[in-house]
């Protein structure tokens, strides 16, 4: 069984000694100290080895911004060029050199502009820790950049997660957990030069696991079109620098935005549309937007986003796009402000390609039950529509989190390309497949179980008659017990002088 976590060695070391760092500071405001430093070692890792090749050439182009631009790297000024920060890394200054490094890398790349931490010179901020934290990274073994940058990008990764879990709800704003942004993934089977979209990109998951998926596919995790949006300020800086660590060119829009509002991507038409949006989202501006043309199925009650969203990227998708999102279970049977409506619709548009019911306690931030939904615009099995109860899979964690093994993952991938291929063999209480005609009967309700019905019991060849005999007897058995126990209670408590 491989189970996701597995492999964490430096990750896990880097947040252990980042935690030293921790002290008083309110744990939003201490993420940033982390991620920026992750950032800052891998941009100047791969500044120094496209330096030095430069240098090799002997063409004097080393000081060149451009020579580095065209090669999809940054542009590192001295002052903020690992070796010097490192040279400070035991000193009083170290807060206020890396700030400055901050800026300067800012001032020679504009798309960064303002979009790194700079509040490494807060006194709350243990110095001496500070360095020690430093001296962690220049250890690092940066030899071959495209290795590190993988490294870097999980412990990146690895940190955001652990900031989600010390974050609780506030967590779930920038971090989908893996195991569900895997299983998207797989399912959707993103292809090279595909244009992927994200209207909440939170920190940037979805983009980070399609271009692997395409790497492990043997193509290039480069040739990815890569389309986001957010709202909030910060999470939005930590996409950018996500993006930047991976290697991948994306388009985040020039500042931070609500998507309803202010649609950044207007005119985009994407092939894989991916999300998770905020769960049942009120007053999301319903009111001035009733005439908008994204509404094509109808008009999403101001009370909850969930029926925006999905039309959202309905209308942002191809004419063979392909959507995986997440939803709370409620968007599965709501009646409620039309909703009932818009689904039928969306439905009977033969647009809904698969659901699956989910597992609880996937989620960092919340313990309901979620569900994701697969749209796609042009199903190879047309007027069908596959269930799949998934709410037994995973392993747990601990004793509140539950993930996914790798097996899981491959196993619903595997029913869906199954489903799309024809071959899909049904499983009692695990997957079905559905025709709009009978989705139409059960009052156009997505629940997975009213299609899956209840999976099988092996027979323990205990014939019924005696069964039914020996549970009676252990019944009645327990029966006495209680009234015991009961009468023992009474007794003690009448005796203090307490009669029921």
């Amino acid at each position: 069984m491989a189970k996701n976590n597995a492999n964490i060695g430096f990750e896990k070391q880097i947040w252990d000694a980042a935690c030293v760092l921790w002290g008083h500071i309110p744990a939003a405001e201490y993420r940033k100290v982390i991620v920026g430093l992750i950032f800052l070692r891998y941009i100047s890792s791969a500044f120094e080895k496209r330096y030095n090749e430069l240098i090799a050439e002997g063409d004097g182009f080393e000081d060149e911004p451009d020579a580095y631009m065209m090669d999809n790297i940054f542009y590192v000024p001295k002052i903020a060029r690992w070796n010097t920060i490192a040279s400070f890394a035991h000193t009083p200054e170290i807060g206020t050199i890396i700030d400055a490094a901050m800026r300067a890398i800012e001032d020679e790349n504009k798309t960064l502009k303002n979009v790194l931490p700079k509040n490494y010179a807060s006194p709350d901020l243990d110095k001496r820790v500070l360095g020690d934290v430093v001296d962690l990274f220049t250890n690092m073994d940066m030899s071959d950049t495209e290795d590190s940058k993988d490294l870097l990008g999980r412990t990146y990764e690895y940190c955001i997660a652990q900031f989600a879990a010390y974050e609780g709800v506030k967590g779930g704003e920038f971090y989908t957990p893996s195991s569900i942004v895997k299983t998207i993934v797989s399912i959707l089977n993103p292809f090279e030069n595909c244009r992927v979209y994200d209207p909440c990109c939170g920190s940037g998951g979805m983009f980070v696991q399609s271009a692997k998926f395409i790497q492990a596919h043997s193509g290039n995790r480069g040739n990815i079109s890569v389309y986001g949006q957010e709202s909030n300020a910060d999470t939005w800086k930590m996409a950018k620098m996500n993006m930047a660590i991976r290697g991948i060119d994306a388009d985040f829009g020039p500042y931070h935005a609500d998507t309803f509002f202010n649609d950044l991507h207007k005119t985009l038409r994407a092939d894989f549309i991916m999300a998770n949006p905020p769960f049942n989202l009120s007053n999301w501006g319903q009111d001035k937007l009733k005439d908008d043309v994204r509404w094509k199925y109808g008009i999403p009650p101001a009370g909850n986003a969930n029926y925006a969203w999905i039309q959202h990227m309905i209308h942002h998708l191809a004419p063979n796009g392909k959507i995986g999102l997440v939803l709370a279970n409620g968007a599965l049977s709501t009646q409620s402000s039309g909703e009932g409506e818009i689904r039928k619709n969306i439905i009977e548009a033969d647009l809904v390609e698969g659901i699956v019911a989910m597992p609880t306690q996937l989620f960092y931030s919340v313990t309901i039950p979620v569900t994701l939904w697969f749209i796609s615009k042009n199903k190879k099995q047309k007027g069908k529509t596959l269930f799949i109860d998934a709410r037994k899979m995973g392993y747990m964690v601990d004793r509140k989190h539950r993930d996914f093994t790798d097996e899981d993952i491959q196993k619903l991938a595997d029913t869906f390309r199954a489903f799309q291929d024809g071959a899909l063999e049904e499983v009692k209480g695990f997957s079905a497949v559905a025709t709009t005609q009978e989705i139409e009967k059960q009052d156009y309700i997505l629940t997975p179980g009213r299609y899956v019905g209840i999976e099988e019991q092996e027979d323990d060849g205990e014939p019924f008659d005696e069964k039914m005999k020996r549970l009676t007897s252990e019944l009645s058995e327990m029966f006495k017990k209680s009234h015991k126990l009961e009468d023992e209670i009474r007794e003690k408590l009448g005796a203090i002088g307490f009669e029921i």
